[in-house]
């Protein structure tokens, strides 16, 4: 057996976060078709803006490494956007819609907030500071598109799925 290294699981969490923040990319303009509240609509759309550089920031990574960039399946962020589509189908028409497409981009958020937190301390470990520093970067706007979902969950969304289920 051949001995991996944190070399070895940087690489392979790098390559599963680009797959990730790809995909997400794509999904971004389903969440924000699907949204009936304005700041929802707007969240979505600004953070799929951020989101390009997110995949900027990873190639400038693959670059620092010394390595092609290149994705790799992830079946969590797979499952995470599927049953965001899921909530889609299921709840599109209704009040619910707006607060299950919240909790679906905190799903999203929570994901990649705990992947780059990994990424960065491991770069860290490698001595990797320039790496660790883009990582960073796009951790803190990872944690501030989560804060944002929670304030506009908080003071638009839920407020009107539970106003309009008790009418």
């Amino acid at each position: 057996m051949v001995q991996k290294t944190l070399d070895d699981l940087f690489l392979a969490q790098l390559k599963d976060i680009y797959y990730a923040e790809k995909k997400i990319y794509r999904t971004l303009p389903k969440m924000a078709k699907a949204t009936k509240v304005p700041e929802l609509k707007q969240a979505f759309t600004a953070h799929r803006e951020e989101t390009q550089g997110h995949v900027e920031r990873l190639e400038q990574v693959f670059e620092m490494i010394g390595k092609r960039a290149q994705t790799k399946p992830c079946e969590a962020i797979n499952g995470i956007i599927a049953e965001g589509e899921e909530t889609i189908e299921d709840f599109g028409e209704t009040a619910a819609i707006d607060t299950g497409l919240v909790a679906a981009g905190q799903a999203v958020e929570h994901y990649e907030m705990a992947r780059y937190g990994a990424l960065i301390a491991w770069a860290k470990q490698l001595g990797m500071s320039k790496a660790a520093a883009l990582l960073n970067e796009t951790l803190q706007e990872e944690m501030k598109a989560d804060k944002l979902l929670t304030e506009i969950g908080a003071t638009k969304v839920d407020k009107m799925a539970t106003a309009k289920m008790a009418a």
